[in-house]
């Protein structure tokens, strides 16, 4: 193992992988990890990673120190290395440059016999789950967190732009927002505290005294799932604002997944090449969105049924399940916005349709190509009265709820917001099969290690 590592001035630039082509025809330094490697008669062509990207070095025999082949000849996947070489342009090296090797530096050398267990051959889901801190060194698994990263930062540019504020809820909360029933329960020295589901309730406070707020961090659903869609921790987005009405927070969901699909579109569209995602399907994601009401989306289920394309029948009244949801966004090419649910299958806090108080002024965007619900959102009920009476409607402590009424009683307003959870959105905009790959390290039914 080398013990020479400095971090003082190097003869030649550092530069990353995916800079490299400001820097063609010059001797540039690399630091990275060896991921592959192949061999040609005299000629070695290592591949090399630094988290940016790759690019083939390519050491010839009688071009370089019988040292410097001998080093690389003998290096083993990821392997830590600093490279010095001459960047060369070549359209048809992956990136459009190769590295001419000169030198090479070995940091550390992993053992032949205790090689890096993640290989370019099939592994199953649970011995990639169980080396996850080591899977998400392979080219996909970084991708698809690049393009996780790029979609935080579009959420933070959109509502930066707009004159949101973020505001940060807690995690420990004394009360549930969503259900009771999938709470993680937490001690909290003589009192019992739970991690929080959502920060809605917070924000709603934070939007009446700042008019346009979000939030974002983790959540915590206790959901005993092993869909595809359900992690029991996850990160979500929470805008709320003040004097905003359901079709304005239908406005602004729409332009939000607008927003954040462009983006990435426009900035990682080489991530989304190696992931292999389809892209003239996210190319159609522009507003407007399709609307419909949950009626007409129970009438959609109900005719999928009578021509034989779903098998249960879906009745007025009940919530969406998976299979309704994907059946529903199949329709569109775009996400689509079911508003105006019935209050029986909605959260407490949600306001009635002035119209039909047996709906609830609720949206959800769903995704196309199956993905269903990446946003759930409502206009939150304004009346103290009413509220107090959604509370004890849902067997929930009302003394627990005593600051969230006070809202009510000192400048009440019209108000709404939404929840985007991060993991889906990455899901579907990079088209991936469960959402166990969105995240660095998933949290699962059955997954706590690594």
């Amino acid at each position: 193992m080398s013990t020479t590592l400095q971090t003082s001035v190097e003869p030649h630039p550092v530069t990353t992988i995916s800079s490299v082509g400001r820097h063609a025809g010059e001797v540039v330094v690399i630091r990275g990890w060896l991921y592959n490697k192949r061999e040609s008669g005299k000629l070695l062509f290592p591949i090399f990673r630094d988290g940016t990207g790759l690019i083939q070095g390519v050491v010839a025999k009688n071009a370089v120190p019988p040292e410097v082949f001998d080093a690389v000849k003998s290096l083993t996947d990821e392997s830590s290395v600093i490279v010095t070489g001459k960047v060369r342009a070549d359209e048809r090296a992956p990136g459009g440059y190769e590295l001419d090797v000169q030198r090479v530096e070995v940091v550390q050398r992993v053992p032949e016999d205790d090689p890096f267990p993640i290989t370019r051959k099939e592994h199953g889901v649970d011995f990639l789950m169980e080396h996850r801190h080591l899977w998400v060194r392979t080219p996909r698994q970084a991708a698809i967190l690049r393009v996780r990263s790029e979609i935080e930062k579009a959420m933070h540019d959109f509502f930066d732009d707009r004159d949101f504020t973020r505001t940060d809820p807690p995690i420990l909360t004394p009360a549930a927002c969503e259900g009771t029933s999938t709470l993680f329960p937490v001690d909290y020295f003589e009192e019992q505290a739970f991690l929080t589901q959502s920060g809605q309730l917070y924000i709603e406070a934070t939007a009446l005294a700042l008019g346009k707020v979000y939030s974002f961090g983790p959540t915590f659903r206790a959901e005993k799932s092993k869909t595809r869609r359900h992690l029991t921790e996850f990160w979500m987005v929470e805008p709320e604002v003040a004097y905003l009405e359901l079709d304005g927070l239908m406005a602004l969901a729409e332009e939000f997944v607008s927003h954040i699909v462009a983006r990435v579109l426009e900035r990682r569209r080489p991530e989304l090449q190696i992931i292999g995602r389809d892209l003239s399907k996210l190319a159609s994601v522009k507003p407007p969105f399709p609307r419909i009401s949950y009626d007409d989306a129970v009438q959609l289920l109900q005719e999928g049924h009578a021509k034989g394309e779903l098998e249960a029948k879906f009745e007025w009244g009940g919530d969406f399940g998976s299979p309704d949801e994907t059946y529903i966004s199949a329709q569109f090419d775009r996400p689509v916005i079911v508003h105006r649910y019935p209050a029986q299958v909605k959260a407490f806090y949600m306001e009635p349709d002035p119209k039909r108080p047996e709906l609830a002024l609720a949206c959800d965007v769903l995704a196309p190509e199956g993905y269903g619900e990446i946003i759930g959102g409502s206009q939150r009920t304004a009346s103290y009265e009413l509220l107090v009476q959604r509370i004890q409607q849902h067997n929930l402590p009302i003394e627990a709820f005593r600051w969230y009424l006070d809202l009510r009683k000192y400048g009440s307003v019209p108000h709404s917001g939404f929840g985007m959870g991060i993991e889906r959105a990455v899901a579907w905009i990079c088209g991936l099969d469960h959402v166990r790959e969105t995240i660095p390290f998933a949290r699962m039914l059955h997954r706590l290690y690594p």
